[in-house]
């Protein structure tokens, strides 16, 4: 439990943190929201169904990510300002590695829920489904980017961070796909130790 009450102590101090004079307001409401969200279900379904130590990890991650995100908003992360101007990129790619995130973490939890819960009998389509959901996943956030784009006008632009790209939605969906499938190949076996503990 000591590592839950750290984990749960830097999450809160991460979201203070990304509230205390955001770029942008309303964007940082926008970014942060999901990961609020999240914790409150985790919250609530805690007693019910505890996750491995590893992936509330990896949660909090990810969270740590969106506050960073909604703090700077995604397209002025300074420190990706700067790998932009040394690599001659032609943007802030700091949204990609929230979208590679959007895959990576969610690809360990439907893999932890479908094992405990033993989801999917035939293992044959274990990695393939975990990944489509991730795809799923990814395709529903960049619809309610798109949502909250056309409904605020100017003001859900920075939400939105294609920084005038036309292709941002594919490869937000690519690097989320690409982030699933790492994980899978990486950490599968990492997962199956903290489960045999359980």
């Amino acid at each position: 439990m000591k590592s839950i009450y750290l984990m749960l102590l830097i999450f809160f101090a991460s979201l203070i943190w990304s509230i205390i004079n955001p770029k942008e307001v309303f964007t940082c409401f926008l970014e942060i929201i999901p990961a609020i969200i999240g914790v409150l279900i985790l919250a609530f379904t805690f007693k019910k169904f505890r996750f491995t130590n590893f992936t509330y990890f990896l949660i909090l991650i990810h969270c740590i990510i969106l506050f960073i995100g909604g703090h700077y908003t995604y397209a002025e992360v300074p420190l990706f300002d700067t790998i932009r101007d040394v690599f001659h990129q032609s943007r802030n790619n700091y949204d990609k590695v929230g979208h590679f995130a959007q895959g990576f973490i969610p690809a360990i939890i439907i893999r932890e829920l479908f094992i405990r819960k033993k989801v999917i009998s035939n293992k044959s389509f274990f990695n393939f489904i975990i990944v489509c959901i991730c795809l799923a996943i990814s395709a529903a956030y960049e619809w309610i980017e798109w949502g909250v784009s056309l409904a605020t006008a100017e003001q859900g632009d920075s939400f939105l961070g294609t920084q005038g790209d036309i292709w941002d939605t594919q490869s937000d969906m690519l690097f989320a796909s690409i982030g699933a499938i790492t994980a899978l190949i990486l950490f599968s076996n990492v997962q199956d130790k903290q489960l045999q503990k359980l």
